[in-house]
């Protein structure tokens, strides 16, 4: 199975975001709405999306008491988002309630570990120390998994072992693609587009790399090949 590409839209504005869409055109018909995005145009732009017939991953990361993250879960499934981000240290009652309230139509992605983390930022944030970052992903994982949750969000280091130990039942997305030469900016555990193939990664955002390249539709032709 191909690694699907999302191409990150992290930019300021709906008329930023529209351009990079109609520039990559059939190249790309999935991509990520983030904080930045959707503070800036809202609800509309997952519906201009969509009018686009382009799929969308509202990555969010809802962190809340059961109840509020519902409510947001299902009006992101009625703008139409196909995938949408909780965070996995909510707990079992939260990612529940979050599942319920997608339907059937959107799919519920857990965030483990975020990407800019490495193990010493998880034990400053989490009072721990000598924190053992693969494990740390793999037991919020089973936690996704028994909630029914659609997938959960690693990084390309892991997504292998959840692979292996999950199969189907969990569907991997990893951000934080980069080029095996490439700067790694703000994230910690990067993995280059071969690598998450490799991994069998069900998704793969895609970010500077390409959106940050001079001929960005060339860079997405390499990095389509790659997943494939």
């Amino acid at each position: 199975m191909s690694t699907i590409p999302i191409i990150a839209l992290d930019v300021p504005s709906a008329d930023d975001a529209l351009e990079m869409v109609d520039y990559f055109g059939d190249l790309c018909r999935f991509y990520k709405v983030g904080n930045e995005l959707f503070t800036a145009a809202g609800p509309g732009m997952v519906q201009a999306l969509r009018a686009r017939q382009c799929d969308v991953f509202l990555d969010l990361k809802f962190h809340d008491i059961p109840n509020t993250v519902a409510g947001g879960v299902r009006n992101a499934a009625a703008m139409g988002a196909r995938l949408v981000t909780v965070h996995a240290s909510g707990g079992r009652a939260m990612l529940e309630a979050a599942v319920k309230a997608a339907g059937t139509q959107c799919g519920i992605l857990a965030v483990t570990v975020l990407t800019s983390l490495d193990s010493t930022g998880i034990g400053e944030a989490w009072g721990r120390v000598d924190v053992d970052v693969s494990a740390e992903v793999m037991r919020l994982a089973g936690l996704a998994a028994d909630t029914g949750c659609h997938g959960i969000v690693c990084s390309g280091q892991e997504a292998g072992h959840i692979r292996d130990h999950f199969g189907d039942r969990l569907a991997t997305l990893v951000p934080g693609l980069r080029a095996a030469t490439g700067a790694t900016d703000d994230q910690a555990r990067v993995v280059t587009p071969e690598g998450v193939a490799a991994a069998g990664a069900r998704y793969a955002v895609v970010g500077r790399m390409v959106t940050g390249a001079k001929d960005r539709r060339a860079a997405m032709e390499r990095v389509s090949e790659a997943l494939a």
